[in-house]
């Protein structure tokens, strides 16, 4: 079975370089994704999922550890971001206050950002953070992807609720949003989320025609 257009870019995913400060970024130009979640969301799992690499981003038993910005390269024009995690993490108010405060500023200032995929644990969705990002979506009208993270943990009646409960919440959300139960175990929802950043990266099925 031929890959999926995105999953063929994403395979080529290699880390570029972690950014306490918009400054420090890579230069604001061509097209990003980002990939934010509360910390013990399962961000680190999707990525690699998606990536097809096991340990492109860091998974850690001990949420809050993404403490940068963290970019991996597709192509010239292409990147990943692995925005930092917040919830649990286990440092001073301090340090998380200055985390939000970087978070902010390249989320308001990043031109080149495209889409923002948003992962939520299904069994604890539409927490603090999660609300504060459907906020910054709406007030900038940039496009969101909802992973609704381990629906292998519920089962499938379950999982079907929490995926409608999630979208009659977000039913008036002002920006471009879309949710979808994902499992970076059993791999559901991969396909539709290479869809959707197939769109955001402009990435065209370059597979030559059948003869």
């Amino acid at each position: 079975m031929p890959l999926h257009p995105a999953q063929r870019l994403l395979h080529q995913a290699a880390f570029l370089k972690s950014a306490q400060t918009v400054e420090q970024c890579p230069p604001d130009e061509g097209l990003e994704v980002a990939f934010a979640g509360r910390s013990n969301a399962g961000k680190s799992s999707a990525i690699n999922r998606l990536t097809g690499q096991r340990s492109l981003a860091r998974t850690s038993k001990t949420p809050g550890r993404t403490q940068l910005l963290n970019f991996f390269t597709l192509d010239e024009q292409r990147r990943l971001v692995d925005l930092p995690g917040y919830g649990y993490a286990k440092v001073d108010k301090a340090v998380r206050m200055q985390w939000q405060e970087h978070l902010d500023d390249y989320l308001a200032r990043r031109e080149c950002l495209t889409g923002l995929v948003l992962l939520m644990d299904i069994r604890h969705p539409l927490r603090e953070f999660d609300q504060l990002m459907l906020e910054w979506s709406a007030r900038s009208g940039m496009p969101l992807l909802i992973l609704l993270t381990k629906a292998d943990k519920l089962k499938f009646g379950a999982a079907k609720s929490a995926l409608m409960q999630v979208t009659k919440t977000l039913k008036d959300h002002p920006a471009p949003l879309r949710v979808q139960l994902f499992s970076a175990t059993s791999g559901q929802g991969c396909e539709q989320a290479w869809d959707q950043m197939a769109e955001w990266l402009r990435i065209e099925d370059e597979a030559p025609p059948a003869i």
